[in-house]
């Protein structure tokens, strides 16, 4: 079996590096504004509006509008798709306007959770299928980075050594396809901290599955 394997271009792990210093900058961190079009719903309920494109945009736009000198900690921002396509009302597309405060554009990519057959209530995750055309599509429309997530439960008998291999296949699969494509990939096996177990179980999970 041969153990070679080939990088990168330099010039691809250069532009990859500096993307990943630039987002865990000193004393920054990323705003996670990826809610999905359902998710979101639930943030405008609570303020008792419908969800509608026009008050997504609206919610959205109060983020992005803020004062650049307030949003000096913010290293980052992961979008959801709709969002990365969207404008303000004067015009200007939300992602410029990101830009335009210093702050680097990212995108979720996954396509939610499906059951994992054959596990007890477990799951994995869905979009490897056409990652590699939109990852090619995001970074050519602004984006340097995406996110990915893959949950994983504690129980009695979960997460599973099928639920474990399959979400770091799904992870390993995603990651390489987006550096492929120019995009510095987050990697975020989450553990839900729901459920009875102790800290020390959980903290056993994470060192398992990492």
């Amino acid at each position: 079996m041969t153990t070679y394997f080939n990088y990168p271009s330099e010039a691809l792990q250069k532009e990859l590096k500096e993307i990943a210093q630039a987002i865990v900058a000193p004393g920054k961190g990323i705003l996670a504004a990826d809610e999905s079009t359902g998710t979101i719903g639930k943030r405008l309920a609570g303020c008792g509006l419908e969800n509608t494109e026009d008050n997504r945009i609206k919610y959205r736009q109060l983020l992005f509008s803020c004062d650049k000198e307030r949003m000096q900690p913010i290293s980052g921002v992961i979008l959801f798709h709709e969002t990365l396509y969207q404008k303000a009302e004067d015009g200007t597309p939300f992602i410029d306007m990101i830009k335009a405060k210093g702050i680097i554009p990212g995108i979720k990519v996954d396509k939610g959770v499906k059951d994992l057959m054959g596990s007890e209530g477990e799951g994995t995750t869905q979009g490897l299928d056409d990652l590699d055309k939109r990852c090619q599509q995001y970074k050519a429309d602004g984006c340097q980075f995406a996110k990915w997530r893959s949950v994983l439960k504690i129980g009695k008998n979960t997460p599973s050594y099928l639920a474990i291999m399959e979400n770091a296949n799904v992870l390993a699969r995603y990651a390489a396809t987006c550096q492929a494509a120019g995009l510095v990939p987050i990697v975020e096996p989450e553990i839900l901290c729901d459920g009875e177990h102790t800290l020390e179980r959980c903290q056993k999970v994470t060192e398992t599955v990492l």
